[in-house]
Parts: structure tokens; sequence; C-alpha cells
């Protein structure tokens, strides 16, 4: 079994904060990667955090390629649904063999 790192879940208004700030003070620094670095420790994320954040945005913005939030949101629900679906068939089909077995078990009438 590979153990999971724990990632903290940060607010929303963090979250817009942080790419409002990148997106203000990306021209002071040379690289996307350098304003990350001088961002994050601000905020009290990792820089990796901030990229996947500002990388979302754009996602969301429709500048960037790929499911936007509401879309993943969507999926998970969906994901969700299919899993209590699943589980609920599995019980049916069990209760449906425990009633047939029952079932043959009775004494035959005439």
């Amino acid at each position: 079994m590979t153990k999971r790192r724990f990632t903290p879940a940060y607010p929303a208004e963090l979250r817009e904060r942080g790419v409002r700030l990148f997106r203000e003070n990306r021209a002071d620094d040379t690289s996307d990667t350098a304003a990350y670095r001088a961002i994050a420790p601000k905020l009290g994320c990792s820089p990796d955090s901030l990229r996947a954040w500002c990388q979302q945005a754009e996602r969301d913005a429709g500048q960037r390629a790929g499911l936007t939030s509401a879309e993943k949101d969507r999926i998970k629900d969906l994901e969700r649904e299919n899993r209590e679906l699943r589980t609920a068939n599995e019980i049916l089909k069990k209760a449906s063999a425990y009633f047939a077995a029952a079932e043959l078990d009775r004494p035959f009438k005439r």
C-alpha cells in the first residue's frame, strides 16, 4: 500500500487571491515559475498549488484546454451516483438470490 500525502484544502477566497496576485505581478518576474515561487510563500501555499490554481482559472475562463471546474464537479457527482447505483444493484441481486433460494426450499404444494 502506498502512503498518500496530505494535501490541505485551501479556501476559495485564498485561491482566487493567489490567481489575482499572479496575474497582477507576473510582469515583475522573469518567468511564470519565478512568479509562482515569489507569490506562494506570501499565501502560505506551495508554488505547485498556486500553479494549479492559475491553470484551472485559465481553463474556467476558456483560455486553456481541459476540463472546467464545473465539468470536474459534474463528473465527480456522476461517479458517486454510479458507485451508489452499483452498490444498490449488488444488494438487489443478493436479495433476489436469497429469496429465490428460499422459494426453492419451500415444500411443493398441490
